[in-house]
């Protein structure tokens, strides 16, 4: 007659063994390629006694192949719910050492399970990926797995944050449900995503490239703009994902969390009067003013690595969240291009969708004027920028520190496309283009006295934020230390911005 004892005894064995996952070899295996366990991942991730997990003693159903003669409780996939600094999230994590963390029927419905409670109890979803791909034994059942998952990620999109962390290898048909979600982190050296590896591009288009090369972390951080945040090794990489949670709300019903700070909203910083150099070919870095104006000068830029002429990122303001959207005078001198427009475009849009206010600043001479651009369809990809900020719904303040020129003055957020309140600073330059450029056309046959006095002209006339100002066009002059009270100021008075757009389905996007 089996015992109370002889139950709970069982039970410890059982929860013994599936937290022991592949076992002890294949566990020293993961720490030896410099990689953190499944387990050891979400205790960094979440905080201390937090975590609950959901279906442990879940076994696959697999009977091909001989895939019957190998089970493990959890059969490769960690899930359940807990909180980051305080705040409940849901969290699944690929076990590598469990066939190589390949999505079987069985856990695809483990993570499927969390996903629909995530929507539901709305709140964050973060998945840790680490799998081989596809477990093969499992045929259609596992791609049919995959894409349960993918019409899950699309109907969460806009609902509650999606994180995606690549903390192994992430190919083939894996790589598309972290590709719908909001945010990916890779790791330096550890992760890699791509859909076909180098063996399948060798033999089919016989170039050589190694895994890193193809989609590494610095590849899709810098290269490709898959990829949104790189860390130095696992935990380095989950504290990242801690902080960015920290500026999100739990879902789009919320607000975001506000954090008190004892940095005096009133501040001013005269450094800022001389940032921004009077000779408009000068280069200054957009982000010291960012950083300058933020609480406690702290900025967690998204894609630092990628499309560098344009600066997205978020901050607090007054304890409360902003998404910052900045052209970079520093790099290719702030010009839009196709990388910059879908970057920042994205960014918008959800920013818009997680109620999160976005505060632009303008420095821009124009969009990047050649074939490769036009051939590579500038025309739809700055349009992209363009309906992200016309469709934007939260409060919306734009800065303007000295050039605004052309179309491009326009999709900056610009009053004409919904900004609510537009400054301008001393500095500022809004023209239909630079002095040289315009004259070059009106004024084609003139001798160099006649240039030189014309484009003194244009210059008084056009280039300064007064013309501007005097139609209403800016709402207001600034001193540039008085910035960050400005701002905070201008937020204020939209936190109750209502606005109603014409009913419809949704909008057909330039995609």
């Amino acid at each position: 007659m089996k015992t109370l004892e002889s139950k709970f005894k069982k039970l410890e064995e059982l929860n013994q063994q599936a937290e022991l996952g592949g076992g002890t070899d294949r566990i020293e295996k993961q720490h030896k390629s410099g990689k953190l366990t499944a387990r050891e991942r979400i205790n960094v991730l979440i905080d201390k006694g937090t975590f609950v997990e959901f279906d442990k003693y879940v076994i696959h159903r697999a009977k091909d192949l001989g895939a019957d003669l190998e089970k493990f409780l959890g059969d490769g996939v960690i899930t359940g719910y807990g909180k980051i600094d305080g705040r409940q999230v849901y969290v699944f994590a690929q076990d590598f050492t469990v066939f190589g963390g390949s999505l079987s029927r069985a856990n695809a419905d483990k993570i499927k399970k969390i996903m629909e409670l995530a929507m539901k109890m709305g709140c964050p979803v973060v998945g840790l990926n680490d799998s081989g791909g596809a477990r093969i034994q499992e045929g259609v059942e596992s791609l049919a797995g995959y894409a349960d998952l993918f019409h899950l990620n699309v109907a969460a999109s806009g609902v509650i944050p999606q994180i995606s962390a690549i903390l192994g290898p992430c190919a083939g048909g894996a790589v598309y449900s972290p590709a719908l979600t909001d945010f990916i982190f890779m790791v330096k050296e550890t992760s890699y995503m791509f859909v076909t590896g180098p063996d399948v591009i060798k033999a089919v288009t016989h170039e050589d490239v190694t895994k890193e090369e193809l989609g590494g972390a610095m590849a899709h951080n810098s290269k490709s703009g898959v990829a949104h945040f790189i860390g130095n090794d696992d935990a380095h990489t989950l504290m990242m994902v801690r902080e960015l949670i920290g500026f999100l709300p739990s879902n789009n019903m919320d607000d975001p969390p506000i954090k008190h700070s004892a940095d005096d909203i009133h501040r001013e910083d005269s450094k800022l009067d001389t940032l921004v150099p009077v000779d408009s070919n000068k280069p200054y870095d957009i982000k010291e003013i960012i950083t300058t104006i933020s609480d406690d000068n702290n900025f967690l830029e998204v894609q630092p690595h990628y499309a560098k002429n344009i600066v997205v990122g978020f901050a607090r303001l007054g304890g409360r969240s902003v998404g910052y959207v900045a052209n970079q005078p520093a790099y290719l001198a702030g010009v839009l291009d196709i990388d910059s427009s879908i970057k920042a475009a994205r960014f918008v849009r959800f920013c818009d969708a997680f109620n999160i206010p976005i505060v632009t600043f303008v420095d821009v001479p124009g969009f990047l004027p050649g074939t490769t651009q036009e051939y590579g369809g500038i025309i739809k990809h700055g349009a992209k920028l363009l309906y992200a900020f016309s469709a934007a719904s939260v409060p919306k303040i734009t800065i303007i520190t000295r050039k605004a020129y052309g179309g491009a003055y326009d999709v900056m957020s610009s009053k004409h496309i919904g900004a609510d309140i537009n400054f301008a600073y001393p500095t500022a330059e809004i023209a239909v283009m630079g002095a040289e450029g315009a004259i070059n056309i009106l004024l084609r046959g003139a001798t160099a006295d006649e240039r030189t006095k014309a484009i003194e002209e244009y210059n008084d006339n056009f280039a300064n934020p007064y013309k501007a100002a005097e139609i209403g066009y800016v709402d207001e002059i600034i001193y540039p230390r008085q910035t960050r009270y400005k701002i905070i100021e201008a937020l204020e008075s939209c936190k109750n911005k209502r606005l109603n757009m014409p009913p419809r389905k949704h909008g057909n996007i330039p995609l």
